[in-house]
């Protein structure tokens, strides 16, 4: 394995212009505030900084960790089967998603590092101490695998060690998948909160792993072109089109799935269920569902697509952006749904029907530093390996 490479075979220096230096502040700014906050509720304590609570204990953190995680699985599968059948439409986007799903995991880290009251006793007991029966075990040992893959995967694509990089990405990609289901499993097998109790959610999780992966390569492949200025190839934007019928068909399974998943809760099953279920369609959740999730998220994005035909880059990195605000604010409906209904409310009759939770101005300021850091390291990717994200330098 080569140990060091030089800079200027994948360096582009011109990429550092004025206006892209300070957009890096800009994110490295909402980096700073965001991790300066979370460690200000490490020394005050996290019930006072987040709204979370012993009803609801998890809250904008979870669901944006769980974003960060899925869009990076999804990256990162992409890029594996692109490198695996190599010629195809997707490859010229391959090393740019591989670079953006580290970039992305390392967000989704950061992110719960601040939402955990202790992430060191988590990285010292998950080695000395391994419970091997745990989701969350499981979950949080795959992603680091995966993590290290990648980290391994970049470094020899940059250095052009393909064959090996190759095979470190399908390990990779691997990881990524079992953490994925992994974390659906995590919600998936708590039978205590029937809204995400069943088989459905691991499989759904992959199925948005995908969608928000092809929409983070349409935005950010788009993205890397309009801060040079450049036209973009036609190889890259068959890529990109091809990245957009990725988005279209996961759009329309994602869909299925929803509806399905909430058709579901009024055909059988518990009441606490259903009454989970209404909190999205009529309660207090529902301009969230329709408005953001559904509409936003998933039908505007279908009609965008289909009606332009995805002949325009515009189109396509609408739609992408539209995916995935839908994406972000579905999986906060779905943790925040599973947890508002009052576990023992049918032996309560004083019992609300839904508890309170609205996420703290500090978990705001928490989740905008993963978006902080995946802005500002995507712009420094892009001046410091932009060379090899070019089309021409795909394998």
């Amino acid at each position: 394995m080569v140990n060091s490479f030089p800079f200027a075979a994948t360096a582009e220096p011109e990429v550092a212009s004025p206006s892209v230096n300070y957009l890096s502040g800009a994110f490295a700014l909402l980096l700073f505030v965001g991790v300066l906050t979370g460690l200000y509720g490490f020394f005050v304590g996290h019930e006072h900084v987040y709204n979370v609570s012993r009803e609801v204990p998890w809250g904008l953190l979870i669901s944006t960790y769980a974003f960060f995680a899925i869009t990076s699985t999804g990256l990162c599968l992409l890029a594996a089967i692109s490198h695996v059948f190599g010629g195809n439409k997707l490859a010229p986007l391959a090393n740019r998603m591989v670079w953006i799903s580290l970039v992305t995991i390392v967000s989704a880290f950061v992110v719960i590092g601040m939402e955990i009251a202790n992430p060191w006793r988590m990285v010292i007991y998950n080695v000395i101490s391994p419970n091997i029966t745990s989701n969350i075990w499981w979950m949080g040992t795959l992603y680091g695998m995966a993590l290290g893959f990648i980290l391994l995967e970049f470094w020899l694509i940059l250095n052009k060690q393909y064959k090996l990089a190759l095979f470190l990405g399908i390990l990779g990609g691997l990881a990524e998948v079992a953490a994925n289901t992994c974390l659906g499993g995590v919600f998936a097998t708590l039978a205590a909160r029937p809204f995400w109790y069943g088989a459905q959610l691991p499989v759904y999780f992959l199925a948005c792993a995908f969608l928000s992966g092809s929409a983070a390569a349409i935005i950010f492949t788009h993205f890397a072109y309009a801060i040079r200025n450049k036209r973009m190839e036609d190889c890259v934007f068959e890529g990109v089109q091809a990245a957009g019928k990725v988005l279209l068909l996961m759009l329309i399974l994602v869909s299925v799935s929803t509806f399905w998943k909430m058709a579901s809760f009024y055909v059988g099953g518990s009441s606490a269920g259903r009454t989970a279920a209404d909190a999205l369609y009529t309660g207090p959740l529902s301009t969230n569902f329709w408005m953001l999730e559904v509409g936003v998220g998933l039908i505007a994005p279908i009609l965008l697509l289909s009606l332009t035909r995805m002949k325009s880059l515009m189109a396509l990195t609408a739609s992408g952006l539209m995916a995935l605000v839908g994406m972000f604010i579905g999986r906060l409906n779905m943790v925040t749904a599973g947890q508002i209904v009052p576990q023992l409310a049918e032996f309560d009759g004083n019992a609300p029907l839904y508890i309170d939770y609205v996420p703290s101005g500090p978990e705001w300021i928490v989740a905008m530093a993963g978006i902080g850091l995946t802005g500002m390291l995507f712009l420094q990717g892009e001046r410091f390996f932009g060379k090899r994200f070019s089309g021409q330098d795909s394998h």
